[in-house]
């Protein structure tokens, strides 16, 4: 799937954990102004990298289990999961060439 999936508190681990590829999650808010900023990247992200990364946005108000499971203080947070681990994580904005960068790297 090429496009940016939602992920909810209910299907993190069917989706993520479980879901046979890396995932690169971006965890946010609808009232986080960088969080918008971020949006293009993360959707233009999942178009290029959709058939070998699941590429998905959890909005930490619908998701707090998640969030807080994951220990998330600020937002945006960026995840980056390799079979159901926790591989690196950013807080704050990227560029989306940076994030393709740590996605490649992880990808070997």
């Amino acid at each position: 799937m090429n496009e940016v999936q939602h992920i909810t508190d209910a299907n993190f681990d069917e989706m993520i954990v479980k879901g046979g590829k890396p995932a690169l999650v971006d965890i946010g808010a609808t009232w986080c102004g960088p969080c918008k900023a971020l949006e293009p990247s993360i959707a233009a992200l999942a178009k290029e990298y959709g058939d070998r990364v699941t590429v998905g946005k959890l909005d930490v108000d619908e998701a707090p289990k998640i969030a807080q499971q994951f220990g998330v203080m600020g937002v945006p947070t960026v995840i980056f999961m390799k079979n159901g681990k926790e591989v690196y994580r950013f807080v704050g904005t990227q560029s989306k060439e940076r994030i393709a960068d740590l996605i490649q790297d992880h990808l070997l």
